[in-house]
């Protein structure tokens, strides 16, 4: 019972084969090798028995023509000298002639009857004629004369016939020997495309399993095939990152928000157990909703930075006026930064045109100066700054005259829920910076941090933002 197995299993992985792309682009590689040995084949022939029977065909029309020259001044004897003298000088006994009264009856030339073949006056004929009692095959041409009388001039094509035979062989044996090379190539070709993209193959099957380190092996060749799988191996890092970052996110969210879960839960349960009144109740029950909407802010945050990764806010990009929007940022924060004792400086044209979405780049500035009122001690000053810095492109400025970042910590910044040591100790979520990074990138640009002073004692922040105007 097994061999019907086997034989099965072997249709199918014939079948396999044929449906392969390595097949498909191997028999078309067959086909055009095959196509160009067939224009070549044609070119040889027309170039050799198809300029042989050219050259019979002109010398039979040049010969018909100047023995109707001689008809026309001399009549039946003029024709019949003019053959004789052709005969005598035909030195490979090629030419034949015959010429005929009104009753068919033979007056001169090298054949005794006229072939049936070449009845039709003014055509062409090919037909075999006995010539000293063998037959030979020849390219007949009947002239019709006045009279009745008919003239037939031909020549003796067996030169022609052998040649033809001869390429016809030589021919048949080079597409035979074609077909082979063209099929050992079509062989190796899908071999070679099989080796190249095993390893990518073979990649993506770990990678399926479940080996995310797996990575396509590159060659020295830098070929389409290594591009391919350099395309393959930044595709797979990016979902490496992504899925340390979607694993660091959800710890995070374990980590940051049980605490308050647990801290709001534990309120309620002691102000339902030890609350002397219906007052201390109402208190405790506020501060539960605060720590309540702060995690709310959270999730809200976390949403919003998700749909920028995601591009679904592309959908509410339209023109607005970057301008208007700092305007109304550091009206905002201009108010707050004055209730802690600091100053908000601002400069940017009157006219700052962008397209993107107005409500996230407004998040965005927002972020920025929300966490440079955070960070900048009191008396401190906050510079606000717009601008187009090239054709194409918006900059937004916030510079702080706070503790600034660490060259490590700028590397992190940006990432969900980091905070760096000197803000651990204030409010927040460690989303802002997330958020900024991903409207930048909504917008087709970047988040740059760097010292707001180099060299002073409290460096400070300079976060921009950088836009893309045609987003």
């Amino acid at each position: 019972m097994a061999a019907p197995a086997e034989e099965t299993g072997g249709w199918r992985d014939l079948s396999a084969y044929f449906r392969s792309a390595g097949f498909r682009f191997a028999a078309l590689f067959a086909v055009l090798f095959l196509a160009a040995m067939a224009g070549f084949a044609l070119m040889l022939w027309w170039g050799t028995a198809g300029t042989l029977s050219r050259q019979i065909d002109d010398a039979i029309r040049a010969d018909a023509l100047g023995l109707q020259e001689q008809w026309r001044s001399g009549s039946t004897k003029a024709v019949l000298d003019a053959i004789g003298e052709r005969l005598a000088v035909d030195i490979d006994d090629h030419a034949i002639y015959l010429l005929t009264d009104s009753a068919g009856q033979p007056l001169g030339g090298n054949l005794d009857r006229w072939p049936a073949a070449a009845d039709m006056p003014g055509a062409w004929a090919a037909d075999k004629v006995r010539r000293d009692g063998v037959a030979v095959p020849a390219r007949l041409y009947h002239v019709p004369l006045d009279q009745g009388h008919r003239l037939l001039v031909g020549r003796d094509a067996t030169d022609r016939e052998k040649l033809r035979t001869l390429l016809s062989e030589a021919l048949l044996w080079s597409f035979a020997v074609a077909v082979a090379f063209a099929l050992a190539g079509a062989a190796a070709l899908r071999r070679a495309l099989a080796d190249r993209l095993r390893a990518a193959s073979l990649t993506a099957g770990a990678i399926a399993a479940g080996d995310l380190s797996r990575r396509v092996p590159l060659s020295t060749q830098r070929d389409e095939f290594d591009q391919l799988g350099e395309s393959m191996n930044a595709m797979l890092d990016r979902i490496d990152h992504l899925m340390v970052g979607i694993k660091g996110v959800s710890d995070s969210i374990a980590h940051d928000l049980r605490t308050p879960i647990a801290r709001a839960r534990m309120r309620l349960e002691n102000a339902l157990l030890t609350a002397p009144d219906e007052e201390s109740l109402r208190a405790a029950m506020e501060t539960t909703v605060a720590d309540l909407d702060g995690i709310t802010r959270v999730f809200q945050a976390l949403l919003r930075i998700a749909e920028a990764e995601a591009g679904a806010r592309r959908a509410a990009f339209a023109p607005f006026d970057l301008a208007a929007v700092l305007t109304d940022a550091a009206e905002v924060y201009g108010a707050l930064a004055e209730e802690r004792g600091q100053h908000l400086e601002t400069h940017w044209p009157e006219k700052l045109t962008m397209v993107g979405d107005r409500d996230m780049v407004l998040q965005a500035i927002a972020n920025l100066l929300d966490n440079a009122v955070k960070f900048t001690p009191e008396g401190g000053t906050i510079r606000l700054t717009g601008s187009a810095p090239a054709r194409g492109r918006r900059e937004i400025s916030v510079r702080d005259e706070g503790p600034g970042l660490a060259a490590e910590d700028r590397a992190r910044a940006g990432e969900r829920f980091f905070r760096a040591d000197p803000s651990r100790a204030l409010p927040g979520s460690g989303l802002g910076l997330s958020l900024v990074k991903a409207v930048a990138a909504l917008h087709g640009g970047e988040l740059r941090l760097g010292d707001g002073q180099p060299g002073a004692a409290r460096p400070g922040l300079e976060a921009r933002l950088m836009l893309s105007s045609r987003a």
